[in-house]
């Protein structure tokens, strides 16, 4: 039975290890992308790109709620959004009536490189990339 514990033993200290490895992978891979919406929102303001307010939309997707955030979308389909001070934000809330009367307080989350990584075909881009067609569609609205 000794060696049955050393087994569990290192399994479960190798299990911990890749743990800690992803975590670390994905916080420097976060703050990769929170530099890059810093980078943008200087170049919008640069640009004289004004932000908008933002609107979330119910997970079911029948409802839109006021928000007091203001920034620039990110996708066509305004699912996901960077504010005014670099923050990412998902854009998707649970339905509510209390939303629907006095809007939602948006938290920021953890904003990737890959925008809908692990979505449909078609469905993902890189953050660089998005931010770019942000600020192209912004150059042709003129």
């Amino acid at each position: 039975m000794p060696e049955d514990d050393d087994w569990r033993e290192r399994r479960r200290d190798a299990a911990a290890e890749h743990e800690r490895a992803l975590l670390r992978r994905r916080a420097e891979e976060s703050a990769a992308a929170h530099a890059l919406l810093v980078d943008f929102v200087a170049e919008a303001r640069r640009r004289g790109l004004d932000p908008v307010p933002l609107r979330a939309r119910s997970y079911d997707g029948r409802h839109r709620y006021r928000t007091t955030t203001t920034g620039w979308y990110l996708r066509r389909n305004e699912s996901v959004a960077v504010g005014t001070d670099g923050s990412f934000y998902v854009l998707g809330v649970p339905a509510s009536l209390r939303s629907m009367l006095a809007g939602v307080t948006l938290a920021p989350s953890d904003p990737p490189l890959v925008l809908g990584k692990g979505g449909r075909d078609g469905e993902s881009i890189d953050l660089p990339d998005a931010l770019a067609l942000v600020l192209e569609r912004a150059g042709t609205d003129d």
